[in-house]
Parts: C-alpha cells; sequence; structure tokens
C-alpha cells in the first residue's frame, strides 16, 4: 500500500485548534509502527491550476494564488491567510490526486493530508480553501479513469461543500454521517445524511453506518470510494459533540474498508478534522485509520 505525503501539508497555522502539525507526526507514527517503509511514501507535486479550476472558479483561486482575497473571505475561512496555507493546500490537492491513482492500481491508499470537505467551487470555509477530494474524482474523470465515485464523509460535520459540488451530478454519491447539532449550521442536501443526535457512542454510531452505507455501496456500484476519514467523533475531541472511542472509531474504518474490498472498490482516505484535547490521541486515531487500510490492502 503507498502513501503520500509532503512536508509542505504544514499550514503554519501556529496555535490555531487545527493542528496541521499532525500531518508529519502521523507520517513519523506510520513509520515507526514497522508497517511502513520510507519507499511506501511518495511526495505528490502541487495540483496543478487546470486541475484545481475543475471544480473552483478561477476567481477563488486567484485570491487565494495572487492575495487578493477579502477579510470577509478569510474570516469565512477561519484560518490566517498566507502563501504557504495556499501552497499547503494546492500540495494536498496534488496528494489526493496522486494517492487515487495509487488506490485504482493497488486497491487502498491513503494521503496523509486533505479531506478539506467544507470548501465550495467560489469560496472556503470552517478550515477549508481547496476541495482536494473532489478535484481528485473531477480529475479522474475527466481522464476516463473512473466515471462514479462515492464519497463517505465520516467527519463529526457535515460535508456541505462536498454537497453542493456535487450536488447536480448523477454518476456521485454523497453521504455524511455526522453530528446534527454542529457545524455547518445550515447543511447541503448529501445523497445521504445521517443526523446523529449529541453525544451518540459507538453502538448507535456504527448501527446507523451498517444501516446506509453496504446498501449504498451495492445500489450505487462506484468505481471509487472516498473516505473522508475525520478523526473529531472522538468523545475528547474539542470540536466535536459526539462519544465514540477509539475502539469504535477503529471499527467504523473497519466497516468502510471492508466493504470496499469485498466488491473490489478502490478506496482513498483523506483526514479531515481532528481536534483532540490531546495531540497524540488525534494521531493515533488517524493512523489506525490507515494501518486498518494496510491490514486489508490488496490487488484490486
Amino acid at each position: 500500500m503507498r502513501l503520500v505525503y509532503h512536508s509542505g501539508y504544514d499550514l503554519n497555522l501556529g496555535t490555531h485548534v487545527f493542528p496541521s502539525t499532525k500531518f508529519r507526526m502521523i507520517r513519523d507514527r506510520l513509520v515507526a509502527s514497522g508497517k511502513f517503509q520510507e519507499e511506501d511514501i511518495h511526495e505528490p507535486e502541487i495540483a496543478a491550476e487546470a486541475e484545481l479550476l475543475s471544480v473552483h472558479s478561477k476567481e477563488w483561486i486567484d485570491a487565494l494564488s495572487y492575495g487578493t482575497i477579502t477579510m470577509k473571505e478569510i474570516l469565512k475561512l477561519e484560518i490566517p491567510y498566507s502563501q504557504k496555507m495556499v501552497q499547503g493546500f494546492k500540495r494536498m490537492a496534488g496528494g489526493t490526486i496522486l494517492a487515487t491513482r495509487f488506490a485504482l492500481e493497488d486497491g487502498f491508499s491513503a494521503n496523509l493530508g486533505g479531506g478539506f470537505h467544507h470548501a465550495f467551487p467560489a469560496h472556503g470555509e470552517g478550515f477549508c480553501a481547496i476541495h482536494d477530494a473532489a478535484v481528485a474524482v473531477r480529475v479522474l474523470q475527466k481522464e476516463g479513469k473512473i466515471r462514479k465515485a462515492l464519497f463517505i464523509d465520516c467527519d463529526v460535520h457535515q460535508g456541505n461543500g462536498t454537497a453542493a459540488i456535487f450536488a447536480d451530478d448523477p454518476d456521485v454519491f454523497t453521504i455524511s454521517l455526522h453530528q446534527y447539532h454542529n457545524y455547518p449550521f445550515e447543511k447541503t442536501l448529501s445523497s445521504i445524511d445521517v443526523h446523529l443526535p449529541d453525544n451518540t457512542g459507538d453502538d448507535l454510531y456504527l448501527s446507523r453506518l451498517s444501516e446506509i452505507y453496504g446498501h449504498a455501496v451495492r445500489a450505487f456500484s462506484p468505481d471509487l470510494i472516498m473516505y473522508i476519514a475525520g478523526a473529531d467523533p472522538y468523545k475528547d475531541d474539542q470540536l466535536g459533540g459526539l462519544d465514540l472511542t477509539m475502539e469504535g472509531l477503529e471499527e467504523r474504518d473497519k466497516i468502510i474498508l471492508s466493504i470496499a474490498r469485498q466488491y473490489q472498490i478502490p478506496a482513498v482516505i483523506t483526514f479531515a478534522g481532528g481536534y483532540a484535547r490531546k495531540l497524540e490521541d488525534t494521531v493515533t486515531i488517524q493512523s489506525n485509520t490507515v494501518l486498518a487500510a494496510q491490514e486489508l490492502s490488496q490487488k484490486i
């Protein structure tokens, strides 16, 4: 199983609640586990402008690239603007494109970053400037490598950007499993939205996931599964209000990845959110997701 990572994934956010230093820590944890070698980790190029424009408006990409972004847009984005931040988002978009190519060849892959599901075509919000996963799907569709993609979004926050981007596309099926009383407070309609009550624990969460996910995969029969593997349903997350344990999150990963393997559908992992009070907990949760895929990995 090949992974994708670049040191430029650190968005240079300082003491922000979004710990973009976690990407390096996850990479180091996976190598230290002995399950991955240095040669298993590949560095992506920055996504080309034409690739970004497959999802985003030129006005938005230009505003990011040339620093003409407005204060109102920065406030909506909720992270400080810098060219290092912009280059990091572009690099992670390139990373998800590369991870998707690897998954189509190998069955599973992970971009050790990305999953920025709140980015819309013409603006960013909720710490998300560029929707890397949507860009990857559009690029591979344009190349004829895939036609149908299914998003399974297990971040604690609804994938509103994903839902908006693919709202009128019958070839992309979007599932979001999230805390209802949480950001974004105005939800955008996904193909399936699972609105979970506050303090949902392992049993209810896994039951709802099992009810809808396998059926959707069988009915839709996608060429690719894009797994937005947020760590923030964890019970000790600063921005979440669900009550999942680490064991419950590991079971979530196994359900999603086992069904992908069962039906021989390539699957890509991206990380999205994770804001545990102890950064090491977020690193453990998201490393475990990759290790689950590695354990299940087989040639498809």
